[in-house]
């Protein structure tokens, strides 16, 4: 039999689409899932072919039960911060287990947002997290391979939601975004875990770049609102780089699914029936 593939985080937006396209292309997977509140540990037994075991990247904890057995591991997990901590944990049971590829996926931008002050770290701190575990995974020794993906239509999504809820909707000035859609990063993600270990791949980026005020006034028409928005340019040299394109990679707009596909799917207007706010 074959060793199952462990994704971590794989109850997430992008796990949840992972998941069962690897069980499609015929793999057993395992699924790394927090402990739950009450303090329950062990591993329970998902749909057909999905392992769930519980560990916590953050603290080390029951990682290393999670990784043996398991040759492939898709690092899917991510917050704000603490990214290289949970690398850091993963690789060194990865390594111990003698794990023969690691896959990650990081963000487009990771390498080119410059987080040094404190304004720097509360907006983007992300970034910096992301490429601080990128260089954990490389210097681990471990065969691995890493895919920077622009923002997914559902964080957008998430956040244009929020702004959408003020009278006035402040937007930063410039910035603009390129939002893929999370299957089809999922789709390359299951690729590259499948294929042999290739390092730092080619980035994945959609196939449109927006104007952040253009797709608030598209979620907007979407959904039959009307608010004014309020341009309002934000201090920091990550900020400055946003505003450079730091975060685009219009060299590899690879994605089709653009951000009318995915509210025209996803949202509707009052007297619709998809809007979710």
């Amino acid at each position: 039999m074959a060793a199952p593939i462990l994704v971590t985080g794989g109850t997430g937006t992008l796990g949840r689409l992972v998941v069962p396209r690897l069980r499609d292309a015929g793999c057993d997977v395992r699924v790394l899932s927090r402990p739950s509140h009450n303090g329950a540990e062990g591993s329970k037994e998902g749909s057909q072919g999905i392992e769930v075991v519980t560990g916590d990247l953050a603290t080390g904890e029951g990682i290393q039960a999670a990784v043996e057995g398991t040759e492939i591991i898709v690092h899917l997990a991510g917050t704000p911060k603490g990214d290289e901590v949970k690398a850091r944990h993963l690789v060194r049971a990865a390594s111990q287990a003698g794990t023969r590829h690691l896959v990650f996926i990081s963000v487009v931008g990771a390498d080119r947002i410059p987080v040094v002050s404190s304004v720097d770290r509360a907006m983007f701190g992300y970034f910096a997290s992301k490429l601080a575990a990128e260089k954990t995974i490389a210097d681990s020794g471990l065969p691995w391979t890493a895919l920077r993906a622009t923002q997914f239509h559902d964080g957008i999504l998430m956040t244009v939601q929020q702004l959408a809820r003020m009278p006035v909707i402040p937007v930063p000035a410039g910035w603009r975004f390129q939002p893929v859609d999370t299957g089809e990063v999922a789709d390359r993600l299951v690729e590259l875990a499948l294929d042999a270990p290739a390092g730092l791949v080619p980035d994945l980026g959609g196939p449109r770049v927006y104007a952040m005020s253009a797709l608030v006034r598209g979620y907007l028409q979407a959904t039959g609102r009307h608010r004014p928005i309020l341009p309002v340019r934000l201090p920091g040299n990550a900020a400055r780089a946003f505003r450079a394109g730091a975060n685009l990679a219009p060299d590899r707009a690879v994605g089709h699914r653009t951000w009318e596909d995915f509210l025209a799917a996803r949202v509707s207007s009052p007297s619709g029936s998809t809007s979710s706010t």
